[in-house]
């Protein structure tokens, strides 16, 4: 069973995961599809595949039930190697994201032992790691990164501010959370009050690209077959919107590179695209 498959930056590289614990990465042109390099290491079923920016070279990190992420590095065409293996979790590691690439090579992952982990590459080619245990006590299903960009930027008078550092997790407790690093205290905390609604384990959470927009959107799939799309209110706290009840579990969620459009996958075996309209309702906008 093939449970991921992610295009790298340019659209032109495909790899894919697979419960026999390996990875493959194609090179795509058109209707041709070539076969590069298979990468083992893993111990389990590989549960996701995520390409890092390619200002960093040409990255690939990989999670597993095996309880490890790992990063896989090309050191010439299609030969690759491990770089770097966390051994932070103590079971299934069940999904991965880097950062947006203005906060440097940082990597989330999200673990079956409830904790939500940041890997950060230093200057001095180490990794340093950050845990928030008990993140979602029952277990982390996914993580997903906020733009970098500060909300509002695009359209204040006032200069830049600095990157943000915000990530959104789901967990097995029905829940998702924001997370926001603390420069000051050198650690994650949670930021602002649980998002609560699904009545069932949230498989999987999206982050919406803004652009510096003064909005924030971060769209969630749950097991209980209902999608939400949750927007940052500008006092604050999270106003929360049902896009549709589907009937069926939700797998996955995922936006376009606007922001506009949002593509989900269901246990109907269906992938759906979805778009807000002007009154604020969101309709389906594929058969």
């Amino acid at each position: 069973m093939v449970h991921d498959a992610a295009f790298d930056y340019y659209g032109k590289r495909l790899a894919t995961c697979s419960s026999d614990r390996s990875i493959k990465v194609f090179e795509v042109a058109g209707e041709q599809v070539t076969h590069l390099a298979d990468l083992n290491g893993h111990e389990g079923p590989v549960w996701q595949v995520s390409w890092a920016h390619p200002k960093f070279g040409s990255l690939l990190a990989s999670c597993s039930f095996d309880n490890r992420v790992v990063v896989w590095k090309e050191v010439s065409d299609n030969v690759w190697q491990q770089v770097y293996q966390s051994p932070l979790h103590t079971a299934s590691v069940n999904s991965l994201c880097w950062a947006p690439y203005e906060l440097g090579l940082s990597l989330a992952a999200a673990s079956s032992d409830g904790a939500v982990s940041v890997l950060t590459y230093q200057p001095d080619g180490t990794w340093h790691a950050d845990k928030m245990d008990g993140a979602h006590p029952i277990g982390c299903t996914a993580v997903s990164w906020s733009p970098a960009a500060p909300k509002g930027s695009l359209v204040s008078s006032k200069a830049p501010g600095q990157p943000v550092r915000r990530l959104a997790s789901a967990g097995c407790d029905n829940c998702v959370r924001v997370w926001m690093y603390a420069e000051q205290a050198r650690q994650w905390r949670q930021d602002g009050a649980t998002l609560t609604g699904h009545t069932d384990w949230v498989r999987d959470v999206a982050w919406a690209p803004n652009f510096g927009l003064p909005m924030n959107t971060i769209a969630s799939a749950g097991q209980d077959g209902k999608v939400f799309i949750w927007t940052e209110r500008q006092e604050g706290g999270w106003e929360r919107h049902l896009l549709h009840d589907f009937g069926a579990a939700v797998w996955r969620v995922s936006w376009s590179v606007s922001g506009n459009i949002l593509s989900v996958s269901d246990a109907n075996n269906a992938v759906t695209l979805w778009k807000e309209a002007a009154d604020g309702q969101w309709q389906q906008i594929t058969q």
